[in-house]
């Protein structure tokens, strides 16, 4: 695959026959609803095989080889061009598919009230052949130890079509937030854990659940030790019925980070009690905080750095949200909360209203501002090819275990092209 980014007068015409390819392939691959009109600034994957590179001011064959994990004579062999020539810039070179390397992918899904909607199904129908994992978001833990479950329809059929493993997610989600209380009951009450474990064991099999992932976020920060023991209790028994046992942390970048979020969750003992963790780098740009990037890169980097630390890389899924958010301007503290759009709707909005999308290099995000019609400015950051292009970069850099998105509904088809591309997604046997 490649990214080709617009620029201004460039028709997807153009743009195909740069490539060797087609504007139906083009259109195909990124879903373009209108492929006449697209947005300045805006990241299309072409679908290739391997990828072409234009050579820049400074460039030699040695240091484009090198970038590419191939020799010169290779790299010269492949596009028939002389070793000892200079290269012209914008002389383009072609590139062949990289070795792949295997990852384990999974994906939030989170139906409500009393039916799976069709958006879901639909959604998980086309995104469990990418994923190793499906994660049911969520069952909630009554006071009791007993959990209220979500609706199902086909979703466990869906993965099992797909040959996609379940995930049981248990929170301790009340009335719609997550509860420091709840946490507190759930990580203390001996008898409270035993109904819970068996309830979750006895759904688990019932079901065919292959992992069950425990999400408890606000917990008082005395019950850090209490947490983690209830996980070693959790773990035991659910091996004991073959099951997997994962966690959900929080973005930490130390061991002694404060704030409600982070004090209960000790990275060093879920990495090493967990058989895998989530690691929830995302939010950093938020619903009711100021404009910026969700998931930008230097802070996403920051996170795995310290967990790296404490726990090996190959527990580790880098978390990943599949959405963006559009923000009226000015920000004010507890005002309107953005509104969260999908990667398709927010090139949608750009186009709309003639913005050009521009890109944040330290953040690997792109972001536009438009004026709508009741003369209020918004600014919108989202994802697009290039950014999750960083976060695949850091998994590969870091050799990470792989990627946990949050969460289906909202399309974004260059993602799973991409990592479709780039990797061999792990499958339940």
């Amino acid at each position: 695959m490649q990214i080709h980014v617009v620029q201004q007068g460039e028709t997807l015409w153009e743009i195909a026959a740069i490539y060797n390819t087609s504007a139906t392939a083009i259109t195909d691959a990124n879903e373009l609803e209108t492929p006449d009109n697209l947005v300045v600034g805006q990241a299309l994957v072409i679908p290739i095989i391997g990828q072409f590179y234009f050579v820049e001011p400074g460039d030699t064959l040695y240091s484009i080889a090198q970038r590419f994990g191939m020799s010169a004579q290779e790299l010269a062999q492949i596009n028939n061009f002389p070793v000892g020539n200079i290269l012209p810039v914008g002389f383009r070179l072609y590139i062949p598919p990289q070795a792949k390397r295997a990852i384990q992918s999974n994906a939030y899904i989170e139906p409500m009230g009393d039916a799976v909607s069709q958006i879901l199904e639909n959604a998980a129908r086309k995104t469990t052949p990418y994923l190793t994992y499906l994660a049911i978001f969520n069952y909630n833990v009554n006071r009791d130890g007993t959990l209220t479950p979500p609706p199902l329809n086909g979703l466990a059929e869906i993965a099992r079509t797909n040959n996609a493993g379940l995930m049981l997610v248990v929170t301790n989600l009340e009335e719609g937030s997550f509860s420091a209380e709840l946490g507190h009951i759930i990580v203390t009450v001996q008898a409270v854990q035993n109904t819970l474990l068996d309830n979750i064991i006895n759904i688990a099999q019932e079901i065919g659940y292959t992992d069950v992932h425990f999400d408890l976020e606000f917990l008082p920060p005395e019950d850090r030790e209490a947490y983690n023991s209830f996980l070693r209790k959790a773990k035991d028994r659910l091996a004991q019925a073959g099951l997997l046992m994962s966690t959900a942390l929080a973005p930490k970048i130390s061991a002694e980070q404060t704030g409600q979020w982070y004090e209960a969750h000790d990275y060093a003992a879920h990495g090493e009690i967990a058989d895998f963790v989530v690691l929830m780098t995302y939010e950093w740009g938020y619903s009711y905080g100021p404009a910026m990037a969700v998931s930008p890169i230097n802070e996403v980097r920051r996170v795995v750095e310290f967990a790296l630390t404490v726990m090996p890389a190959e527990k580790i899924l880098l978390g990943q949200n599949l959405y963006g958010y559009d923000w009226t301007l000015p920000f004010e503290e507890g005002g309107e909360a953005a509104l969260a759009i999908s990667p398709q709707q927010a090139i949608a909005i750009a186009r709309e209203n003639n913005a050009a999308i521009q890109y944040n290099e330290t953040a690997q995000a792109p972001f536009f501002t438009y004026w709508d019609e009741q003369g209020n400015e918004h600014e919108v950051w989202f994802e697009d090819a290039r950014s999750i292009q960083a976060k695949f970069d850091l998994i590969k850099e870091l050799n990470l275990r792989g990627i946990a998105y949050w969460k289906l509904g909202l399309a974004f088809p260059q993602n799973w092209l991409l990592l479709q591309d780039q990797f061999i997604v792990q499958k339940i046997e």
